[in-house]
């Protein structure tokens, strides 16, 4: 059951800014049961073979090494904020848009910003020097955007075409660029200081947000942009508050539990 809270709030925290955005549909993404989304509940909430001495083993280091959190006051303080928000205005709007639209067509709307991200993910791979990936996210690309219905389905992943996303605070982390402090932000909560300086970066490649002198923007103008960031932001959470809900009821101290699988799930992406 541990395993499964952690691997869940690993999902959630990528729901912030970064850019490397979960694929919903895919059983190898890197947020693991996250991929199981548009599929049956159970298998969401499937824990059987969990090894609780591997998990000890696993997370040992965040019980014996203190994070490094010089802004712990605000966080918490912002963490408190975020769960205030969702309860009183996120959660009702959730709730009406839930029932609006049902959660394969929410998926599919995911899928659809997923495809979009492709040119940063490139990007990333090639400043890492993972040819092979890009080439591989190339091929995705192409592939969802034709059978795929403009991104709606993962026709690739049905093919065995697994995802290698990247975003620009990982190819940091890739050459050695620590996380920074953490730091958690206005409703996309858990982030740090790398990953928000990649993601200003990520900025100027991703199509969904407006660039003046850019030839591919998708929204006309910036406020289109920050709108289109925000539906695709709201559109992914309204997957995963469920599982949210369900992992603040059971952390003993929830922001340093989200804190820690955050920096915990983007140090895994950054080694893989």
């Amino acid at each position: 059951m541990k395993r499964l809270i952690l691997t869940i709030a690993f999902g959630f925290t990528l729901l912030h800014a970064q850019s490397g955005d979960v694929r919903v549909p895919s059983e190898t993404e890197k947020v693991g049961p996250l991929a199981h989304l548009s599929g049956p509940e159970d298998e969401i909430f499937d824990d059987s073979g969990f090894d609780d001495a591997s998990f000890e083993e696993e997370f040992s280091d965040v019980a014996t090494e203190p994070a490094y959190d010089p802004f712990e006051g605000y966080n918490r303080w912002m963490t408190g904020f975020n769960n205030t928000l969702f309860d009183y205005i996120l959660n009702p709007v959730f709730s009406a848009y839930d029932f609006i639209l049902p959660e394969p067509i929410r998926v599919s709307i995911n899928n659809i910003f997923n495809n979009l991200y492709y040119p940063v993910s490139l990007v990333n791979n090639l400043l890492q020097l993972k040819f092979d990936h890009a080439l591989t996210e190339t091929g995705r690309f192409i592939i969802n955007s034709t059978f795929g219905f403009g991104g709606m389905f993962d026709t690739a992943m049905q093919i065995g075409v697994e995802p290698h996303v990247e975003d620009f605070g990982q190819t940091l982390g890739h050459y050695g660029v620590g996380n920074g402090f953490p730091i958690v932000l206005p409703f996309f909560g858990p982030s740090n200081l790398r990953d928000i300086t990649g993601d200003l970066i990520d900025f100027y490649v991703n199509p969904i947000y407006y660039v003046d002198p850019r030839k591919y923007n998708i929204p006309r103008d910036t406020y289109e942009g920050w709108g289109l960031v925000g539906y695709k932001r709201f559109n992914k959470f309204s997957l995963y508050r469920k599982e949210y809900l369900q992992i603040r009821e059971e952390a003993l101290d929830f922001y340093p539990f989200m804190r820690d699988a955050y920096e915990q799930n983007r140090n895994k992406l950054i080694s893989e």
